[in-house]
């Protein structure tokens, strides 16, 4: 995996909304800081430069809601899918403060002197475990790593001088999902009849004694190249039946992060709900992109 790819899927495993909000409030104190000069005017162009890529990422991630329709997991087709259904109740695991029995949840610690305004994030994690989610069609188990999650619950909860932040999906709720979908093994199992046949009959040679009582059709010791072809054919029947009866199970749907960097994404909001908060988002990213470029010529030709 590419360090770029590496990266951006870090990034949308973290709360890019609380991400962007602290960029933009540390860039606004960073201008009434630092007062007129270079470093305000860089202040202020970086503001917007990270207006407008979050801008473009925000209406970006409102299309692909809006263009990719809802599959159902029985008849969806390999690859990047939208599935709409409810999530696992069984096999939950429990958040690590609230102790809230779940099937993801992240959490962050930050602690903060007692002189001290602002808190520091010194801990966070987040869940790995997958799910499943069925929709009356079928089921598939999400491993929601690299996920992007959004419309999770939150909690915050504050001992002393330490403030713990929890969010959480819980089991049993609808859940919208957007990413990578597989079925493993069932129909779309990956065999290969020369390499099965050749492995069943090299299992066959290791027993001679075997080998001669079921192939040595004249009966004069040997295994000649005419009875051999014969055995090569009953392994062949043999593999080709093993086959059908591997391809008539049913298959595992799994849903994953694109290899290819597009957007994972797991939320219990619905669709419509979304794609309106994706546009609200880059409304206001655009505005802090546009804000910034005009306050930069303000002060320019100030």
């Amino acid at each position: 995996m590419s360090l770029e790819l590496a990266s951006l899927r870090w990034v949308r495993s973290q709360s890019v909304d609380g991400l962007l909000a602290a960029i933009y409030l540390g860039a606004i104190g960073a201008v009434f800081q630092f007062g007129p000069g270079h470093a305000q005017l860089w202040t202020l162009a970086a503001a917007s430069i990270v207006g407008l890529l979050a801008w473009g990422a925000a209406l970006r991630r409102a299309r692909a809601i809006a263009n990719i329709a809802t599959s159902r997991i029985s008849s969806a087709a390999q690859g990047y899918v939208e599935l709409h259904g409810r999530a696992t109740t069984t096999d939950l695991i429990v958040s690590p403060f609230s102790n809230t029995p779940c099937i993801w949840y992240r959490y962050r610690v930050f602690e903060r002197e007692s002189s001290a305004k602002e808190w520091r994030e010194v801990e966070s994690g987040v869940s790995s475990a997958t799910f499943d989610l069925h929709d009356g069609s079928g089921a598939c188990t999400v491993d929601p790593d690299h996920a992007e999650v959004m419309g999770a619950e939150v909690s915050t909860r504050y001992a002393e001088h330490t403030k713990h932040v929890e969010e959480i999906l819980h089991g049993g709720r609808t859940l919208y999902a957007l990413g990578d979908f597989t079925t493993v093994g069932g129909a779309h199992s990956v065999l290969s009849l020369r390499e099965d046949v050749n492995a069943l009959l090299s299992n066959w040679k290791q027993d001679r004694t075997e080998q001669r009582r079921r192939f040595d059709l004249n009966r004069d010791g040997q295994v000649d190249v005419q009875e051999w072809e014969l055995a090569r054919r009953l392994a062949t029947r043999t593999v080709e039946k093993e086959h059908r009866h591997i391809r008539a199970q049913p298959g595992v749907h799994v849903m994953r992060a694109p290899q290819d960097g597009r957007l994972f994404l797991l939320s219990p909001l619905a669709p419509h709900t979304l794609r309106r908060r994706y546009l609200l988002w880059s409304a206001l990213h655009l505005a802090v992109c546009l804000c910034g470029a005009a306050a930069i010529l303000a002060l320019s030709a100030a």
